[in-house]
Formats: structure tokens, C-alpha cells, sequence
């Protein structure tokens, strides 16, 4: 982490009728860190990650990738602009082998064709540990290589940012490690990671440094360790 600002998420709201989801929430993530997003169910995580993606326009605040402004930008030119997700539940299409998966995000984001997108889909997947599987169809992929495929499609956009969304969700142990250790080389490779997790083990052992939700508010911020000993942490996953 080399302290240079690549998000900065400034008193970020968002409503839904009578419901505020995040009530002037601050995330400020460094260039090549390894950031974690945590907290209970409901507490503002998905919808923060939503607001920085642009799947959703935040009500108040301001959100800055690299000195410039999200406001009023679609999805598509934020992930031009270099900011990636991978989704919780993965959807590839079924019918199609994995490289033609990674083929389609591949030639949207880049406007490669033919030669070009093979070669850099198998540099992909080689990255992500499915080479051996790139012309099997995407329908028959084991849980664990649905999520690196997920992983893969969300790394077609060359990013700068890479949000994981829940990416070892439902995973044993081994996998866990699996994904882990995936998501340590692209960040080795200097890309940036947000992750969002439940598995406890997994956020404190990856990040760098973390911010805690709860009911929409930033609740703490600081490392894996401070986070663990902070009553406001406690409080908030298990109650008084």
C-alpha cells in the first residue's frame, strides 16, 4: 500500500422511501491495497458497492475514482473508467464453453477480436487457475470453478478496482484458500481489492485494512486486529 487515493466515497447516502440505507458513510481505499467491507446482514454493504459500481445513484455525497468524479455515470463507463465486480451468485452463460464466456466482457471492453481475445482470455484464465477447463462448457463447472469464473469475467476489463462480492460464499475450507490465494496474485499484479465477506477468517487474514457497517453507518475503520477487539464490532454482530 503505497498511501496514493484511488476511491474516496465522501458522506455517501442512499434511501429507499423511508429506509436510509447509508447515512453519510465515508470508504476511502488506497491504490494496491487490500480492503475489506464488512458487516451484518443489512447494514449497508451490497448498496455501498452498488452506489461505487453506478448499479445504483447514491442520494447525497460524492463518490471519486482517481480524482474524478462518478456522479451521473452509468456502469458501463465506470468499469471503462477501471472499476470491476464479481457478483455473489455467479450467471454464466450455460450453453457456452468458458472462453466464450470470457470472450464476450473481453471484446466489450476492449473491442478486441478473434486471435486477440483467445490469447488474452487463456492469460486470464491461466491467472485464475482455468486454462485446463477454457473449452469445457460453463454448465458442468464445479462451485468452485463458477467462482473463479465469475472472478474471471469481472478481470476482463483489465481493472484498477476490483470489487469481490461474497466470492467464497458456500465454499469449504480448501476452496476458501483457493480463491484466497487467487485473489493475493491479483493484487500482487497491482491491482486494487475491495472485498465483502462474511467469512471472518478470510477478511481479516486478506485485508490490509477494514470498515465495519452496521444499520448504514461506519461503525470502525483499521486493521484486521483493531477490528477484532472493537466493542462496537462486537456489539454489532452478536449484540448487547
Amino acid at each position: 500500500m503505497n498511501g496514493e487515493l484511488l476511491l474516496d466515497a465522501r458522506a455517501v447516502t442512499k434511501t429507499f422511501g423511508g429506509f436510509t440505507a447509508l447515512d453519510s458513510v465515508d470508504l476511502h481505499v488506497n491504490k494496491g491495497e487490500r480492503f475489506g467491507l464488512i458487516g451484518p446482514n443489512g447494514s449497508g454493504k451490497t448498496t455501498m458497492i452498488n452506489c461505487i459500481s453506478g448499479a445504483l445513484a447514491n442520494d447525497g455525497g460524492e463518490i471519486v475514482f482517481e480524482g474524478r468524479t462518478l456522479d451521473g455515470m452509468k456502469p458501463h463507463q465506470r468499469t471503462r473508467l477501471g472499476i470491476s465486480r464479481s457478483f455473489q451468485i455467479p450467471k454464466p452463460f450455460a450453453s457456452m464453453t468458458v472462453l466464450e464466456n470470457l470472450a464476450i466482457p473481453l471484446e466489450y471492453a476492449t473491442g478486441a477480436r478473434g486471435r486477440e481475445i483467445r490469447a488474452r482470455a487463456m492469460e486470464i484464465l491461466e491467472t485464475i487457475g482455468l486454462a485446463e477447463r477454457a473449452d469445457i462448457n460453463s454448465g458442468s463447472l464445479t462451485q468452485i470453478d463458477m467462482r473463479k469464473l465469475e472472478l474471471a469475467r469481472a478481470m476482463a476489463a483489465d481493472p484498477k478496482l476490483l470489487i469481490s462480492d461474497e466470492a467464497m460464499a458456500g465454499l469449504s475450507a480448501t476452496e476458501l484458500d483457493d480463491i484466497l490465494d487467487i485473489l493475493l496474485r491479483l493484487n500482487e499484479r497491482g491491482i486494487t481489492i475491495i472485498m465483502i465477506e462474511h467469512i471472518m477468517r478470510a477478511v481479516m487474514r486478506f485485508s490490509e485494512r477494514i470498515v465495519v457497517l452496521d444499520a448504514g453507518r461506519k461503525i470502525a475503520e483499521g486493521t484486521p486486529e483493531e477490528i477484532i477487539d472493537n466493542p462496537e464490532v462486537e456489539r454489532a454482530y452478536l449484540g448487547e
